[in-house]
């Protein structure tokens, strides 16, 4: 019992990282046929194995970067190619090893290299870069881990490099203020775009999803929005980049909530995705928003700008029902 619990950890480790380096083997060789492989087909194939060397006493099995691009390389195209890879290696077991035991190191290490390099890309590595600085740094980073420490250490640092370049990324999502392109339902960026405005309402448009880490930047942005426009009576969040808020980024529309009303702004939301929507519904919100929920931001417009009809008949003033038809 005491050795089982001491091993369970690394043991979970190793199979994680056996698999990760697995699929991403099997990913890279596939995209070079235009094939497409099954990643829950891989696992189960991968955990069935493993189970079969642990009643045997095998070894651990996982796919290995150099015998999977040597055998690719020869042309190994289906899985009877194992097949005669394992009769090979029993062969060579029974009657060649006093042959192999003089071969030099440099030998197998130079037939191993020579197949390797050809999943070497240069260009790709420029074009990451030029594309993104960050990744770009990740995939330089998990390189020469991987040339230092092996490919385990490449792609757990690989993993956390990523997870970590993500939260940053999405700590500090992307916002903009959007106007209305003239005579259309189409709204954009005021900065890059010549668009109508109104001093009294800001629509701001939320790209990313809102959860824990950037809730509070989310707070922040509002605020320093209603501290330069004194004359604003409405702000309305434009979520159709919003997949999903979470409960810290829930409390933290509540908050906003109740700082704009206090301050005379109503909190108004447009083109709220229906899982969302579905979502806020077992919250409070919806009853205490200081204004309402529409089913897009032309309805939002129209309603609210001094440049809409203000008719109100085509806009979206019953916030839940009106919004639950956007799912």
């Amino acid at each position: 019992s005491h050795d089982w619990s001491g091993l369970l950890i690394s043991a979970l480790l190793i199979s994680v990282v056996g698999f990760v380096e697995s699929l991403a083997l099997a990913q890279t060789l596939a995209a070079r046929r235009r094939q497409r492989i099954d990643p829950d087909k891989e696992l189960i194939a991968l955990g069935v194995s493993n189970m079969g060397a642990g009643v045997s006493g095998g070894m651990p099995i996982s796919g290995g970067l150099s015998r999977s691009v040597v055998n690719f390389d020869a042309g190994g195209a289906t899985p009877l190619a194992g097949a005669f890879t394992a009769i090979g290696i029993l062969l060579a077991s029974l009657w060649l090893t006093d042959w192999l035991a003089w071969l030099p190191r440099a030998t197998l290490a130079a037939i191993i290299i020579v197949a390797t390099t050809s999943l070497i890309d240069i260009a790709a590595i420029k074009r990451t870069f030029r594309y993104s600085k960050g990744d770009g740094a990740a995939l330089m980073i998990t390189l020469i881990i991987t040339l230092a420490h092996g490919v385990e250490s490449g792609i757990i640092v690989g993993i956390a490099v990523s997870l970590g370049l993500y939260l940053k990324r999405t700590s500090q999502p992307h916002s903009a203020l959007v106007g209305r392109v003239p005579g259309s339902e189409h709204f954009r960026n005021v900065e890059r775009h010549e668009v109508e405005t109104d001093p009294e309402l800001a629509i701001l448009r939320i790209d990313e999803s809102l959860y824990f880490a950037n809730a509070r930047y989310l707070e922040d942005t509002v605020l320093a929005l209603m501290a330069e426009r004194p004359s604003l009576k409405h702000l309305v969040l434009a979520c159709q980049a919003v997949n999903l808020i979470d409960a810290s980024a829930l409390e933290s529309l509540e908050v906003i909530n109740e700082r704009l009303s206090a301050a005379g702004v109503k909190l108004h939301l447009s083109e709220v995705k229906g899982p969302v929507m579905d979502r806020l519904k077992c919250s409070e919100l919806p009853a205490n928003l200081g204004g309402d929920i529409y089913l897009s931001t032309f309805d939002a417009w129209q309603a609210l700008s001094i440049h809409g009809s203000h008719c109100g008949q085509s806009c979206a003033r019953d916030g839940i029902s009106q919004t639950a038809a956007v799912g």
